[in-house]
């Protein structure tokens, strides 16, 4: 589903991916630990294109992302072309990104209308239905702050299940959150990882990781220091790195 191959990314002289070679399967759930400024979460922005790449190549479900290829040159695609393949990949922001001034159910809808151009009430039914799964039927028409940090981040996961993506990327999901409402959220992405949801995670919970994870991978500096097993890389990492930052979050 996601294919990584040697990518990069600097911001001016400051080079925050140094060649990242990741693959992703359909239906696998891999999860990305390691120190703050590792590099994480600017891969997560790079899969769907909300940073651009300045080296390598990057792929989902096949296809270049945010380019498209010519013999041997890349063009990148215009505006409305990155936003319809965008359109195909959910994301889940570490601060929620709800619109304030929309209601629940017009948070949940507004992708799939404006986006997609679905019709209303399917959408709103698609809403409903989603919110009952996230365990929110009753805040249809409630605003973002009306809810708790956790009930807006399960209002943002359903947003994103809205647009019926092939692809879910969550960026440190439940680090914003108060401690006892972790689980609720949590839960959820659960549910969707034994639905067969292909996911990548940024995450900090160690024991979601194992359990869920199909693959962990520890980044740091920009580079990929150790992936595999959530097991054997959790309990018996084999870089002296992987080893110094877990004996210090676990």
């Amino acid at each position: 589903m996601v294919e990584a191959i040697g990518v990069h990314k600097a911001y001016g002289r400051l080079e925050v991916l140094k060649g990242i070679d990741l693959t992703v399967q359909r239906g696998e759930v891999l999860c990305l630990i390691g120190p703050s400024g590792s590099g994480k979460s600017t891969f997560l922005r790079c899969i769907n294109h909300l940073e651009k790449i300045d080296g390598g190549a990057l792929s989902v479900d096949g296809e270049l992302v945010g380019y498209r290829q010519s013999g041997n040159r890349l063009y990148e695609l215009k505006d409305h072309e990155v936003c319809g393949k965008r359109a195909e990949i959910g994301m889940v922001f570490q601060r929620f990104n709800l619109f304030p001034h929309m209601s629940v159910l017009d948070n949940i809808t507004s992708g799939p209308l404006w986006v997609k151009k679905a019709p209303g009430g399917s959408s709103k039914d698609r809403a409903r239905q989603l919110l009952d799964r996230v365990g929110l039927a009753d805040k249809v028409d409630a605003y973002p702050n009306q809810l708790s940090g956790g009930q807006q981040q399960r209002v943002a996961i359903a947003r994103a299940l809205a647009m019926d993506p092939k692809l879910m990327l969550f960026d440190e999901p439940t680090s914003a959150l108060d401690p006892e409402l972790v689980g609720d959220v949590l839960d959820v992405m659960r549910d969707l990882a034994d639905e067969g949801m292909t996911m990548i995670i940024v995450t900090h919970e160690m024991g979601f990781a194992r359990e869920v994870g199909d693959v962990v991978v520890f980044m740091d500096g920009g580079v990929v220091v150790e992936q595999g097993d959530p097991t054997q890389v959790l309990t018996d990492p084999q870089h002296e790195r992987t080893r110094s930052f877990l004996a210090k979050v676990l």
